[in-house]
């Protein structure tokens, strides 16, 4: 069990670091946006690796073949966005990005690509504490460093919006490029 948290963790970093970026860009950044962040990431880091148990030698092999580049271009794609965003004009008036289904459903999708991988690996080696318990461990831990990591991040909610538009953007590409980096090497 203590290796399925483990995994949980490690999993849950680029989430949590995902998340630390939103709440510094998003403004109003609420006590509901931090809980739609952490659900959105917990289901996906639950489900990617069920998914990737039950569709062993399938369809999986395949996403965890390209997942790294499907992981970099939504990074990219929303990081390069929250940067045009921030320096187009009129970016201070009009505040930060929101926060909507469409970008935390991207954002959930590129996190949780190497979470499919980690369940292919169960479905040739099941986890001592049984798949479904195992994905709800990691998708329990997840949510909860998702949700520190809001909180986290709404304590740099000080810094000039245009400023923290172009960090944020920066460190979803840096994930991006992190997870494409690891899955070519």
């Amino acid at each position: 069990m203590l290796s399925v948290l483990l995994i949980g963790i490690s999993l849950s970093m680029d989430a949590f670091a995902v998340t630390v970026a939103n709440t510094v860009t998003v403004r109003p950044f609420r006590n509901a946006d931090a809980l739609r962040s952490a659900v959105w990431f917990g289901a996906f880091q639950f489900l990617m690796p069920l998914l990737g148990a039950l569709l062993a030698g399938t369809i999986s092999s395949h996403m965890v073949r390209f997942g790294p580049w499907i992981s970099f271009g939504l990074l990219a794609f929303v990081g390069g966005k929250m940067i045009l965003d921030a320096v187009k004009p009129g970016a201070e008036e009009a505040g930060a990005d929101t926060l909507g289904a469409a970008r935390l459903f991207a954002l959930a999708v590129a996190t949780s690509i190497d979470a499919m991988a980690v369940g292919v690996s169960f479905a040739f080696s099941p986890p001592s504490p049984g798949l479904w318990l195992s994905c709800a461990v990691i998708g329990c831990t997840t949510f909860l460093l998702t949700l520190a990591a809001a909180f986290l991040g709404s304590r740099f909610s000080n810094l000039h919006p245009r400023k923290a538009g172009i960090a944020g953007g920066t460190v979803l590409i840096a994930i991006g490029l992190k997870i494409l980096l690891e899955g070519i090497l």
